[in-house]
């Protein structure tokens, strides 16, 4: 037989059988190398009944092989992954495994490697960092399977926390798919409506095409009606080389700097989620000197958010990632003498702020596209440009260019400390109407923001806006007419007799000032309080339009409650219409003795009440139950009961299942004038080069489980997630540009499925398809007595099936324990390492009969 290199990857159960071998061996002494008589682990104490063990001699020794590891680098995770161990001498020449990284993979990890292009081609395939990066060092837990590596501050190469080089984005895989929304109703007073909604598309390469559309249908008593529209229709894609996303077709501006407007055209902007967490949006630069090397933490609101040792001198902080938009950051420098500084950094932040050196950019071109029957569709271009400067400030500007408009805006925003934060914009506009009356303005805009830690005040957004009298927005020319309604689509309302007004425009009454808020107060233990509201005044007429509205809400005990009042005023009506409303939520298991499993129908139940009161004298009450059921949660059900002051009695029920292939939910209601039964449905559908998989509706990001064979596997963290009859699922959402952890539930595989690694990373790029593919192993799980020449095979010999990489370790009287085994083979047996040291059992075990998760058997081995 020819002397067969093997490379092993060790299963769990080759590792838990190491562990206890290893846990049987002595540890050295001083001065003696240890040594152990491998004969003590046999019966007869016959040392050729036990297979070559000298590699173990040394304690703590485990071989060198590919193992299924977490890597953590510098305390941050980065993946768990196959990683290949070889085996190295330590510095008092002992034999140790090495974790085997390609330099382009350390490099990836934000470390410099001097002169890379030196490096010879097995530095290259294995990098020793230890030796080429003085301080660098790493712990591999051999029993957690855990490896933990740690670099010093000066090899980073100054990448921002959390950075992912876009040589790991992916675009995903070429791929057809349509999302779908169904609902329909029918109601005692035999009228009935319809809905369905598509939203499709397919991938190819880095290419995304898009296409939304909707139908209704609407039938009463004497007439019908359906209607078919197609609402977008675009293609984009990421240029990663710029940091940005290309969009040709339908789409919508960014509203940071003008109002956001549709488009029928070509749009280009800056993407912030290609940036790692820690550089997105605004955030201070933190400054400051060290006397000694020592760690630096930054906390918020008491959290920590950032911890970093640096070397003597100044040092420079540009990666932070706040935990909030406002907050101080309480900075302390923990010197390597005892010694301790202590200060704060003021921040607050708003839309238009940037990093320093930050430029984010939006430009488009085409036809203004709002689906407002009453409005033209001009042609238009639109630009802005927001920049971060020193000292916290950020300046921005931008333009709108059409036939009959033109308007440009010049901005500035600055965090100035312990004040909060500010920006100021000014926009000058010239405008023709539809009455061809032309027209000039100006408009000013300020927005505040700002945290009072001590007092728990957050003010999340304070403006105000002031509008000349000649000034108009883009939105103003586009309409056809001076002043008009606008109506909802045909058959939206299922009566065409009775359209609904939803908008209402009249030019010579254009804005004047508004005024808006939005601030929270919390009281720790106490609750929270909020308020929030705008205000809108007009050229040439009196009053407002005004909507405040104001909450309080707590828990005590497991129940939550909130209470809330508004007020709505509008320019056209005299009356103001005043509502409170209060809310309850009890769970029962504030009623249960403690011994109810928390996962139990009486558990995940909530009893709930509400009630409102509006200035018309309409009183409501609800009362009601809903709770979730099934082991995974995902079949809600909810039972209520009301009354309306002056209509009666009204009630609900309803049941919605979220699973593998969609989500469906059916609801009965009843009220004094009728009964109506609602029932709706939505899911996915995905063509790909493997078949066809059903799932959930799809977010813009998604990602394709393949663990071929392995049936009704739950994804973790997803909700109603499982494989289909194929091993196939779709994971409905995922994290563009970031590390996505995609992992099967083990307590969920049969007994016939082994999956090597049940967890797989991603990285997609906006609006991708990827695949995690698993590496799986459908068949029998086998205890296998192993003889050679009548005899066990020797303890401790190597197992492995010759047509896969199942693998494990002989234990005593040659027993062997096989995962994932298929129904027939081969398998190959080492004791050594000459050819004499091995040998081959065949076997068949499609005639047997299974009974139970556990085959039996026993194979001589030639």
């Amino acid at each position: 037989m020819s002397n067969i290199k093997k490379v092993f990857t060790y299963t769990p159960v080759y590792i838990a059988v190491l562990a206890a071998v290893a846990y049987l061996l002595p540890a050295g002494t001083a001065g003696a190398k240890p040594s152990f008589n491998a004969a003590f682990l046999s019966d007869d104490l016959s040392d050729t009944d036990v297979s070559d063990l000298s590699r173990f001699e040394t304690g703590g020794y485990q071989p060198p092989g590919n193992y299924l590891v977490e890597v953590a680098v510098n305390g941050e995770f980065v993946s768990s992954s196959e990683i290949s161990f070889t085996e190295h001498k330590n510095k008092d020449g002992e034999p140790v495994l090495f974790p085997c990284f390609s330099a382009e993979t350390i490099m990836s990890f934000g470390v410099t490697i001097a002169k890379p292009e030196e490096l010879s081609d097995q530095e290259k395939q294995c990098f020793p960092f230890t030796q080429k990066i003085p301080g660098s060092e790493y712990h591999f837990d051999f029993q957690k399977q855990r490896l933990t590596i740690s670099f010093p501050q000066a090899s980073l190469s100054g990448q921002a926390r959390g950075y992912i080089s876009p040589d790991k984005w992916e675009s995903g895989i070429p791929a057809l798919f349509v999302n779908y929304f169904a609902s329909g109703n029918n109601n005692s007073d035999n009228t009935s409506s319809y809905y369905v909604s598509l939203n499709s598309g397919f991938n190819l390469g880095v290419w995304q095409f898009r296409q939304s559309s909707a139908w209704n249908y609407n039938k009463n008593k004497s007439t019908s009606s359906s209607q078919w529209r197609s609402l977008m229709n675009y293609v984009q894609r990421p240029i990663i080389a710029l940091k940005s996303q290309l969009v040709i077709g339908d789409g919508n501006s960014d509203g940071n700097v003008f109002d956001s407007a549709g488009f029928r055209g070509v749009r280009m902007f800056s993407v912030d989620n290609m940036y790692p967490d820690s550089q997105q949006g605004y955030a201070p630069t933190v400054r400051g000197m060290a006397k000694t090397d020592a760690k630096v933490v930054i906390r918020q609101n008491g959290y920590v958010i950032y911890q970093v040792y640096v070397p003597p001198g100044p040092f420079i902080i540009n990666d932070l990632n706040p935990a909030t938009s406002s907050g101080d950051l309480q900075v302390t420098v923990e010197e390597n003498d005892g010694s301790t500084q202590r200060y704060v950094v003021p921040y607050s932040t708003l839309p238009v702020l940037q990093r320093e050196g930050r430029v984010k950019y939006d430009v488009m071109a085409g036809e203004f596209r709002s689906g407002n029957s009453n409005q033209n569709t001009p042609t238009f271009v639109q630009a802005t440009l927001l920049a971060g400067l020193s000292r916290d400030v950020s300046v921005y500007t931008g333009t709108q260019l059409a036939d009959k408009y033109k308007a440009i805006l010049v901005g500035v925003g600055q965090n100035i400390g312990q004040f909060g934060a500010f920006s100021f914009d000014i926009t000058h506009a010239n405008s023709e109407l539809a009455d061809g009356s032309r027209h000039k303005g100006q408009s000013l805009r300020f927005l505040y923001a700002k945290s009072l830690n001590t007092t728990g005040t957050t003010f999340q957004l304070l403006g105000y806006r002031y509008s000349t009298k000649g000034f108009y927005t883009l939105n103003d020319v586009a309409y056809k007419q001076m002043s008009g309604y606008e109506f909802a689509p045909d058959g939206e309302d299922g009566d065409n007799s009775k359209p609904i007004i939803i908008n209402y425009h009249n030019l010579l009454y254009n804005k004047k000032g508004r005024f808006q808020v939005n601030l929270s107060q919390s009281f720790d233990n106490y609750g929270s309080l909020y308020l929030s509201g705008n205000q809108q005044s007009y050229w040439d007429k009196s009053g407002k339009d005004e909507w405040y509205q104001a909450g309080y809400s707590n828990s005590w005990n497991g129940m939550n409650y909130s209470i809330s009042l508004s007020t709505t005023k509008a320019l056209e009506i005299k009356e103001r219409d005043n509502m409170i409303s209060m809310n309850i939520s009890v769970p029962f298991s504030s009623f249960s003795s403690g011994n109810a499993r928390s996962n139990s129908a009486f558990n995940n139940a909530y009893a709930t009440f509400s009630a409102t009161n509006n200035s018309g004298g309409r009183k409501a009450y609800r009362a009601g139950i809903n709770g979730t059921l099934l082991e995974d949660r995902n079949l809600s059900y909810t039972v209520s009961q009301g009354h309306i002051s002056q209509q009666g009695y009204n009630g609900s029920a309803g049941l919605d299942y979220q699973g593998t292939y969609g989500d469906f939910g059916v609801s009965y209601n009843y009220d004094p004038d009728q009964n109506q039964l609602n029932y709706r449905a939505s899911g996915a559908l995905l063509v790909h080069e493997n078949g066809v998989t059903l799932g959930q509706s799809l977010n813009e990001t998604t990602v394709l489980v393949k663990a071929p064979g392995a049936a009704g596997v739950s994804v973790e963290n997803y909700t109603g997630v499982k494989t289909d009859w194929r091993g196939y699922a779709l994971v409905p959402y995922a994290s563009a540009y970031r590390n996505n952890r995609i992992a099967l539930n083990p307590d969920s595989f049969s007994d016939n499925t082994e999956i090597k690694n049940n967890v797989q990373n991603v990285v997609p790029v906006s609006g991708a398809i990827v695949r995690a593919s698993f590496d799986t192993s459908i068949g029998i799980r086998a205890l296998i007595t192993l003889t050679r020449d009548g005899k066990p095979i020797r303890f401790g010999s190597m197992v492995q099936e010759t047509g896969s990489q199942i693998n494990s370790i002989v234990a005593d009287d040659g027993r062997v324990y096989l995962t994932g085994l298929p129904l027939s083979g081969k398998l190959l047996v080492q004791w050594g390492n000459t050819p004499a040291d091995q040998c081959t059992a065949p076997y068949d075990f499609t005639r047997q009969e299974l009974n139970g998760p556990l085959l039996r058997a026993a194979l001589e081995c030639k």
